[in-house]
């Protein structure tokens, strides 16, 4: 399967709502492999359908060399909390830190439409957040502290990657037609 190209920020399809799954056919399929392809590509431990320009409520992930999807995430956190770095694809070579619930309990489900439950701490408990994050249009650096978000983005203002235009969408049979709404 080809890999993708990554939106970077600035690409308006991260700041939109990914639509729900509701076809659980060969094209989400393909879906899958290519976001586990560009993730593993990349290298990343973490990539959501948005990155590639697909509103769709879709990511993959690579923790602890496990390879997983998860599709319509419904996430359970838990009160305690962790800090930590975290980076994204999306914005090239920067990391903060950043405060994420220890533990997740995610339900979805898998490209087949079979019920999935994932349930990770630490490292996997970020990247699922991050990931859902990303479906909900949320990016991490809007859960930094004020320091942090200003340092981040004069950071993306001077970084080469900045303001490069969005990669074409491609067409898709699906209702958003491969695009975001």
């Amino acid at each position: 399967m080809p890999v993708q190209p990554i939106r970077l920020f600035g690409d308006p399809v991260l700041r939109t709502v990914a639509e729900p799954v509701k076809d659980f056919d060969k094209e989400l399929r393909t879906l899958v492999k290519d976001l586990a392809d560009t993730m593993l590509d990349a290298p990343g431990v973490g990539l959501a359908a948005p990155q590639i320009g697909v509103g769709l409520r879709v990511f993959t992930y690579h923790v602890d060399d496990e390879l997983g999807h998860l599709i319509n995430p419904v996430l359970d956190l838990s009160d305690e909390e962790q800090d930590g770095e975290e980076g994204c694809l999306s914005f090239p070579g920067l990391t903060y830190p950043t405060r994420r619930a220890m533990q997740v309990v995610a339900k979805g489900m898998n490209m087949h439409g079979e019920p999935v439950t994932v349930e990770g701490s630490e490292l996997l408990a970020r990247c699922v957040q991050h990931e859902t994050d990303h479906l909900d249009g949320i990016l991490f650096i809007d859960r930094l502290d004020r320091t942090q978000r200003k340092l981040a983005l004069r950071a993306i203002r001077e970084a080469e990657w900045a303001g490069r235009p969005a990669p074409p969408v491609r067409i898709s049979p699906h209702a958003l037609h491969g695009r975001a709404l």
